[in-house]
């Protein structure tokens, strides 16, 4: 749950590009230049200036709102999810005190929905992999072969997102999900 949690919360507010939570910010664009070639993903340098150009990753200010307010307007079954339109304020633009259980519904069910029309097909691609994955590894009934296809596709998964956000983004934290299928497979499910 706290891999989960701790994913969501690096990938929403880096998507979303929330002031102080964001792992898109001006130390991660100086290693893009020393450690990436991502060329479009650089500080651009303008005489005495130094201007940090909108990755492919980040909303507009007007798209982040529309989502906010997508997320205001949501209601959930009783005892599914908590109210999560309470949580979000769309003046700020921002989501506050999420649960890890708001966290958990988030990442598995909102994050292909919120972001499917407003994000490049890669990145989507690539963020509905990520929830996929961690709704297949909470699901109550798993078989071997699928355990199994889930080791080799959040390999998969983790080199997608390694290819779209700056490596500020990894810490140790989005690595784990590499060993919780080996953990279910030993454990069963939770």
């Amino acid at each position: 749950m706290h891999i989960e949690k701790n994913m969501f919360e690096n990938i929403f507010n880096t998507v979303m590009d929330v002031k102080g939570k964001t792992k898109d910010n001006i130390k991660a664009r100086l290693d893009v230049a020393l450690f990436c070639n991502l060329k479009n993903m650089e500080l651009v340098c303008d005489g005495s200036r130094v201007a940090k150009p909108r990755a492919s990753f980040v909303l507009e200010k007007n798209t982040q709102l529309l989502v906010y307010k997508w997320l205001k307007s949501l209601r959930f079954p009783d005892g599914h999810a908590s109210n999560i339109s309470r949580l979000v304020n769309t003046k700020e633009c921002r989501l506050y005190e999420m649960k890890s259980h708001d966290c958990h519904v988030f990442m598995q069910i909102l994050i292909p929905l919120a972001f499917r029309d407003l994000l490049p097909n890669g990145i989507w691609d690539a963020l509905m992999e990520i929830s996929h994955f961690f709704r297949d590894i909470c699901s109550s009934k798993l078989n071997v072969d699928h355990i199994e296809r889930l080791k080799t596709n959040i390999i998969e998964i983790i080199c997608k997102l390694k290819m779209i956000f700056p490596p500020s983004f990894f810490d140790s934290m989005e690595h784990l999900p590499v060993h919780l299928s080996f953990e279910v497979k030993v454990g069963g499910p939770v």
